[in-house]
Order: structure tokens, then sequence, then C-alpha cells
């Protein structure tokens, strides 16, 4: 039965205790990590001096002004020059009499993760011995063979105590050794910083939470570590800890577009714990979830009045049409009744946009070439525009295709091109570029040369019916863009520039599958559904592995090293799920999860963060799309 790590730590602390000799482990920073009793005990040093954390100069000033080095004329200086012997980090020995008349001898040895143990033996008695010895080795001859068999025994004892203390400085190693690896293996970043905001303690991973950052911070400030932007972020949490009250919050880093979520508990020296972990894609998740719930109740608070409104406009227009026929009307009543029409039949489209923005929509990412995109999202604007206004797309993103709802994305950036029209009037620019940020987003920003957006615009641009375009507006067109962005788990933002107005619109940035035609391991438990999928895939030019659990499937990745692509359920025979699969597989091998479950259903959200998921039932045409890229052609039908 394995000892747990604190037993190994108490059995340790009890040894050091019973030994004779008085033992002290001071860390690199001169701070007191380990001591034991006999230490106390030598040299009558209160409990504060002897608590994890007292400092060595602390305590060297304490026995120069008790008397312990003798009459000290200069005790700052003496102090100093003994720290700065300590900081040399070299091993020594030394034998010193103390003011009490007690001699000691002092063995200290340097220690490899930094700072060194010290071992101090009262050998007051041993030199005794020794002067007896020489002053009376004549007549004590018989007394000398005695002295010297007790030296003898006191040697062995010491030697022995020589060994304890080696395997205890072995084991406290080999216990740091197994906590810093664990630590570093975490995918979060596990770290301490002191009263004054100062590092003392990482486990290396700061830089793949918050990619740019480094990773060596140990003695460095916070506010460096994390960059200025990150740091006015966490300060006011940061502080709270500092205070004694823990704190558990989200932010977003500017610099590598990461949602970052921390958390502060404060240590009892002032400092603070932290752990922070990268929750990006749990964020885009939510927030897409958040906005299909958004929708669901807003479709059913609206489509019953809808319905009868829109029974209402269709009696409005009967009627006035009726009149409109009656004989003998003047002209004003004409007009009117014109009039009447005219707002009844705004009303009616007026209907037809709330019912797309409150209907059922699901989202639907496929493989997509962005260039073809945006050279189709040109190809529809530029006869919507005068001939005075410029457009001018520029693309940067990286040359393979993306998981995206190419429909429902160029709708969104045609509304926006639309939109920056309108504020040019009849002649400006207009600036539509798209690119990767930090492999998390990919980022479209709209820009016009119009006069830009008004205070009221850019705090209720995403209100639904608010417009500044007067009886020319809906004031649907952003909120639908805003539905449409946050629905696939993005985000839209207005601004303004020193030319004009800027929409940033952002989605999630999923690289699509590259699955060459070949070995595909088909992974599904259920017999008739694997049938299914095997003839889908055979169909579309790959040979087909299957497997019915994630353990048989990671034997046969590790047996077949030719297989180029994986489909697997989420729900599979055994314990292991598809998730579970999915953290098995070497790098470079592509997954795509299917799934069945409801969308609340947490196994369906964790693997949304796992891999692209495809909702069962599927077909042939829908699993094609997902592993190959989707055409100009095909994004315009």
């Amino acid at each position: 039965m394995a000892i747990s790590p604190d037993r190994t730590q108490e059995l340790t602390a009890a040894g050091l205790n019973l030994i004779g000799q008085a033992l002290t482990i001071y860390d690199s920073d001169l701070k007191l990590a380990v001591c034991n009793v006999p230490f106390q005990r030598m040299f009558e040093l209160p409990d504060e001096l002897v608590t994890p954390g007292a400092t060595f100069e602390d305590t060297i000033r304490h026995l120069v002004q008790r008397g312990e080095y003798g009459d000290v004329a200069d005790i700052d200086g003496f102090v100093a020059e003994r720290v700065d012997q300590a900081l040399a980090f070299e091993p020594h020995y030394m034998e010193r009499k103390r003011a009490n008349g007690r001699i000691i001898s002092v063995e200290g040895a340097p220690l490899q993760q930094g700072g060194w143990v010290t071992v101090y033996t009262d050998i007051t008695r041993t030199r005794q011995q020794e002067a007896l010895l020489q002053a009376r080795s004549e007549e004590l001859s018989g007394q000398l063979i005695d002295y010297a068999e007790e030296l003898s025994s006191t040697n062995r004892e010491l030697a022995a105590m020589n060994a304890a203390l080696e395997e205890a400085k072995r084991e406290l190693t080999e216990i740091e050794a197994r906590t810093r690896l664990t630590t570093e293996m975490m995918p979060a970043h596990i770290a301490h910083v002191d009263a004054s905001g100062t590092y003392t303690y990482s486990n290396r991973q700061l830089n793949a939470v918050i990619p740019g950052r480094p990773s060596d911070i140990r003695g460095m400030h916070i506010s460096a570590a994390l960059g200025t932007s990150a740091y006015d972020r966490i300060a006011p949490h940061l502080e709270k800890a500092f205070d004694g009250n823990p704190s558990v919050f989200e932010f977003t880093d500017d610099a590598s577009a990461r949602r970052i979520r921390a958390a502060f508990t404060p240590d009892s020296r002032g400092g603070a714990y932290i752990l922070s972990m990268d929750v990006t894609a749990e964020m885009q998740v939510r927030v897409a979830m958040q906005q299909t719930q958004r929708r669901a109740l807003a479709a059913q608070m609206t489509s019953g009045l809808a319905h009868d409104f829109s029974n209402l406009l269709t009696i409005i227009l009967g009627l006035q049409s009726k009149l409109k026929r009656a004989e003998g009307l003047p002209q004003e009543a004409a007009e009117l009744i014109d009039g009447t029409l005219a707002a009844a039949q705004r009303g009616g489209s007026l209907l037809g946009s709330i019912a797309g923005m409150t209907a059922q929509r699901s989202l639907r990412p496929e493989a997509t070439e962005v260039r073809q995109m945006m050279a189709n999202l040109r190809t529809l604007a530029e006869p919507t525009l005068p001939d005075a206004i410029t457009l001018v797309v520029t693309d940067t993103t990286p040359d393979r295709p993306v998981m995206l709802d190419a429909g429902m994305a160029t709708d969104s950036l045609l509304n926006l091109i639309l939109n920056a029209r309108d504020a040019c009037g009849t002649k400006g620019k207009i600036g539509v570029s798209v690119k990767v940020v930090h492999d998390t987003w990919i980022e479209w920003q709209v820009e016009d040369t119009g006069p830009g957006f008004s205070e009221q615009a850019l705090s209720r641009g995403f209100d639904p019916f608010f417009t500044t375009k007067g009886a020319g507006g809906s004031g649907l067109g952003l909120p639908m863009v805003y539905d449409m962005t946050k629905l696939a788990g993005g985000d839209l933002r207005l601004e303004n520039t020193q030319t004009g107005a800027r929409v940033t619109l952002r989605l999630p940035y999923r690289p699509a599958l590259s699955a060459a035609m070949g070995l595909v391991l088909l992974v599904e438990d259920r017999d008739d559904l694997r049938s299914v999928y095997r003839d889908m895939l055979t169909d579309l030019g790959h040979s087909v592995i299957e497997a019915t659990s994630a353990d048989e499937a990671t034997a046969l990745l590790a047996d077949l090293p030719e297989i180029a692509f994986v489909l697997s359920d989420v729900q599979l025979a055994g314990e292991a799920t598809g998730i579970d699969l999915t953290n098995r597989l070497a790098a470079g091998i592509p997954i795509l999860l299917m799934t069945s479950l409801p969308a609340e259903d947490p196994l369906f959200k964790a693997a949304q963060r796992a891999a692209p998921l495809l909702r069962k039932p599927f077909s042939s045409d829908t699993l094609q799309a997902l592993l190959a890229p989707k055409s100009a052609k095909e994004i315009v039908a």
C-alpha cells in the first residue's frame, strides 16, 4: 500500500526531530523551509524564527543582538556579511565557540534546486576529551583507550545520522520533483504571488493559457508577466485577494483574443494563489446556447401577436381596397386610402422581418473556402453600389477551408455593406477585410467613409426597430446580423474611426477537416447504423475499418498508422466515449464526432468543444460537405 505524501511528510518531520543534531533547510531566497526541534533548543530561538518563511537575516540578527557572536560593533555590517556568504551557496565546514562556552560544528551543503541544508553538532564533549587526552596522555593511557572507544562510537552515530539526513534530503527532492511534474502537465496555470505581486511559484503554463506570455516568470512582477491590458483587468480582483477575499472571474485578453477564467485565493501571508485556464471554446458554445434560448423565447412571445396582427392587417387591406373602389370619393379620401394601404403593406413586410428574426434557425457549418466566399460577396454587393462608391475587399486568411455557415455569414456581411452604402450616400469607399486572429477567431471588418455612428447608434445599434434612416429603415438589419453572429458563438462590435464607421464581426475559427481519400476508422456501437455510415463513406471513395468502442479504436490506431481519418459516435460501447477517443488521437489525425443527443445535454456541449460535431440523422451530402470545401457556386445557391 503506497504511503500518501502527507504521511511521508509527517514521518520525515518526526524522524528529523529525533536526531541529536540541529538541522535547517533554507531556500534560494534565504527563507526557512524546514528545521527540526533541536535547532530551536540549541540556539534558544523564538517560535517566529523557526516557522517556515522566517528569513536567515532575521535569525542572524537575533543571535548577534543576543551576544551569540560576542561583542560585535557593527551589527548591520556583520549581518550583511553573513547573508552574502550564505547567498554564495558554497559547501563549508567550521567550528566555533558560542558565548555560553559550548563548541559547535557547522556543516553546510547547497541543494540542486537552490538554497542549502545545514547540520549543527555540539562537539563540546569531544573537544574536552581531546584536550584532556593531550594533557594527561601519559597518566591516563587506560582512560585514553576508553575515550577513544567512546569517540569512535560517537563517530559511528554521527555517520548514521548523516546517512539519515541524506535520505531525508533525497526524499524531499523527489517529492518536489513529482509535485512540479504533476502541476506542469495540467492544462491550467497554477501560480503564487507574494504581497508585492511578485511570482514566487509558477508551473510554467502561463504561455499555454495566454499565448505570447513568458513561461519562466518566477521573480517577475505579475504586471510585467501579463502585460498592461490584462493586468488592468485582473488588478481589482487581485487586490481583493490581498485583502483576504477570494475571487473567481472571467476576462478577455486583447492581445491573444482568448477568454480566460481566473481564481484568486488568498494565503495567510498577504499573497495569493492563482489558477487560470483558457475557456474560449466554452464561452463560444455558451454564447451560442444563450442566443438560441433567447430566440426561442422571442419566437414564443411574438408568434401569437404576429398571427393576430397579420389578420388585422389583412382586414385593413381588404376594407381599404374595397373603399378605394367605391364611386364618388373625393381626391383627398383617395390619397388617405393610398397612404393607409402603403402603411399596412409596410406593416406586413415588418411582420416578415420579425418572423425571420424569431423563426427557428439552425446553424449549418460546412467546409468553406473563405476566398471563394469573399469573391462571391463582391459579386453580390457591387451591383447594389452607386458608381462613385468603391468596394475594396482584403483577404489575408490561410489558404485552407474553414467550418462556416457560408450562407449566414454572406447574408450578414451583405447587410453590413448595404448599411455602409447608405451611410456613404452618393460617393465614398467601403472596405471589407478578413483575417484569422490568434487561431481563435475569423474576423471581418467593414469600414466606410461616412459620418460614423452617433452616440445613440453606438449604444442602441443592436436594438430591434432602432434606426437612424427615418421612414426608409426598418431597424432590423443590425439586430439580425447580431442574432446570426451570436447564434454561431461569435461577437459583433460597433465603433468609429478617423474616417468613418467600423463594424467588427468575429466567428469562431474552426479549420475544416482535411480527410484525404484513404482508410477511415468508423467507430459506432450499433450494427445497423455502422452499416449505413460504412456505405456513405465507401460511396465517397474511402476505405473503411470499423470498431465499436474507444478502446478497440485506440488499438487499431496503434496498429494501423495509415488511418487518415476517424468518424466516431459520442456514445460508444464501454466506459470511454468518443470525446475520450479524441483526446487519445495522435497529432495530425482528424476526427469528426456524431451524436443524436439534445443540445442541452452536457455530453453534447463537451463534444462541441472537443471536435467538429455532426448531428444525427444526416445524409451523405451533409457528410461530404464537412469533408470537402464548398465552392463559390454552391455558396451562391
